[in-house]
């Protein structure tokens, strides 16, 4: 099936590449970025693909039962701009360019110190006749890596600096998953990225992988008024479960900032485990209440600026606690 598909897109990329690519490398006198090119083509078409499913599956959900309606969407604006460039722009480039020969350096290391990976179905050997099924067991281990990281991007001040702008949002749709500082996806990324090396993925599987958790996190941030019932709520995290988490009013206790509720990606499994689920029949608004003014509402570049102000002024209060007669105005976390 993944090589069936895999083959497909393979067919997608080299028609891109011949027809629009080459033509311009070879008119600006630049094929000796042909290869380079060529494989960067794949970052791009997995995250174009990603997106236009998202759009195809749950726009018309949020068209059909939507939570809000607002009458100005610049926002939301702003978030399709963050989607574009995320998935398809710059994000890829740097995945492409930095972060694929650093996975690759990794990878290397750790054969050369005689750590190779185990593939899954070498530890389950009746996986080895359902690849699907070896598929899911990856997504649920990065899945439960992905909690993790999320859990951190609340507890750490300096992580929440920059993942604050995702909070922001008091506008969320399906668009909203990726309003996220440049510096943040960069380390998600890397977060799982070295994780999925670690676990033996293998490096065909992954952009299907990273599909699966987009598609599903695009799910998540919709604005339609859908839940999965008793059942299906522990199965799979859904708009409402996830709108908990975005919730303006869930800093109330003991759900506050840095402990946080409902940080699953996939599974709210891990949430139950780890005592961080709230379960809530209602649709709260979306945002940070302490987040107000145009940060709130500004376009992409300002919107990256305002993290980078914020991530500056958290690393200074780390510095500042650790003087010698340092008194917090407020509780350390």
């Amino acid at each position: 099936m993944f090589d069936g598909f895999q083959r497909i897109l393979e067919q997608i990329r080299g028609a891109i590449f011949e027809t629009a690519v080459q033509p311009a490398l070879y008119a600006f006198g630049l094929m000796d970025w042909s290869e380079d090119l060529f494989d960067g083509i794949e970052f791009a078409l997995y995250g174009a693909l990603a997106v236009g499913l998202a759009y195809i599956l749950f726009r018309p959900l949020e068209l059909w039962r939507p939570v809000e309606s607002w009458g100005e969407r610049k926002p939301v604006r702003t978030d399709v701009t963050y989607t574009l460039i995320h998935r398809i722009g710059v994000v890829p480039a740097i995945l492409f360019v930095v972060l694929a020969p650093i996975g690759a350096a990794i990878d290397s290391y750790l054969r050369l110190k005689g750590y190779i990976p185990a593939e899954i179905e070498q530890l389950v050997t009746p996986l080895y006749d359902h690849p699907f099924a070896t598929f899911l067991v990856y997504m649920a281990v990065l899945d439960f890596g992905e909690y993790w990281r999320h859990r951190l991007q609340h507890r750490l001040s300096w992580w929440w600096a920059l993942h604050s702008v995702h909070h922001d949002q008091r506008q969320m749709t399906l668009w909203s998953d990726d309003r996220n500082h440049i510096i943040d996806d960069v380390l998600a990324m890397m977060w799982s990225g070295t994780l999925a090396i670690l676990i033996g993925v293998p490096p065909g599987e992954y952009p299907l992988v990273l599909i699966g958790f987009r598609l599903i996190e695009s799910l998540a941030h919709t604005n339609v008024r859908l839940g999965f019932g008793r059942i299906g709520s522990r199965l799979l995290v859904g708009p409402q479960y996830h709108r908990t988490h975005h919730s303006i009013e869930h800093a109330a206790p003991p759900f506050n900032r840095p402990r946080g509720c409902n940080f699953a990606v996939i599974l709210p499994v891990w949430d139950m485990i780890f005592g961080t689920c709230r379960r809530e029949l209602a649709y709260p608004r979306t945002g940070v209440a302490s987040l107000v003014g145009p940060a709130v509402r500004c376009g992409y570049l300002r919107h990256q600026w305002e993290g980078l102000r914020r991530l500056w002024a958290a690393l200074v209060h780390i510095a500042d606690r650790r003087r010698p007669g340092f008194v917090a105005a407020f509780p350390a976390e």
